[in-house]
């Protein structure tokens, strides 16, 4: 039950994702990083935090390193470059949700935070923070865009499925067929 759901927002978070990014692209550089009152100051670093985020927590379920040393670091200043590494990650958080079984998400992720010291956190309880730190970011990118001449998109989860640009996202054959709107 829980590997469905998470496969099914692991497919969400890249299609909001691309329709965020594809909303962004519209701006210019200087309106990106444009200074704007949020927590990361402007919308490109936003969007960057969103990505140290899931580098952070990808590294720590794939017992790898992830060579981040803070959570406001730009990992990119350029932004087809933060785009292009968007969408992979996106397939890389895909790919590492999708290898989970009932048993693995019933259990518990043993890791260091940042500042060092040894955690354990039940498995549920770290994908959902995973996906709900990025649906909280890219709420506050959508409401940046507000302040634009670019209308933020529409990225509730149950247009997922009816959107028809879908198949341009590499979610492959069985995020359309998994998706709620498609049964």
């Amino acid at each position: 039950m829980h590997s469905l759901y998470f496969r099914q927002l692991a497919q969400y978070n890249a299609w909001a994702n691309w329709r965020l990014y594809e909303a962004c692209a519209q701006l210019t550089d200087g309106e990106r990083k444009a200074p704007r009152p949020c927590f990361f100051g402007s919308i490109h670093r936003t969007l960057n935090h969103i990505l140290v985020g899931d580098r952070v927590w990808l590294s720590r379920l794939t017992v790898r390193e992830s060579g981040i040393t803070s959570l406001d670091q730009e990992l990119y200043s350029d932004f087809d470059e933060l785009r292009a590494a968007r969408v992979t990650e996106d397939e890389r958080l895909i790919g590492v949700i999708g290898g989970y079984d009932e048993a693995e998400l019933a259990g518990v992720l043993c890791y260091r935070n940042m500042a060092g010291e040894d955690k354990r956190t039940p498995m549920v309880q770290v994908l959902g923070h995973v996906f709900n730190h990025q649906t909280h970011h890219r709420g506050q990118v959508h409401a940046l865009l507000s302040g634009t001449s670019v209308a933020p998109p529409s990225l509730d989860l149950i247009y997922l499925g009816w959107d028809p640009d879908l198949a341009r996202l590499a979610l492959g054959e069985s995020a359309l067929r998994d998706s709620p709107a498609r049964r």
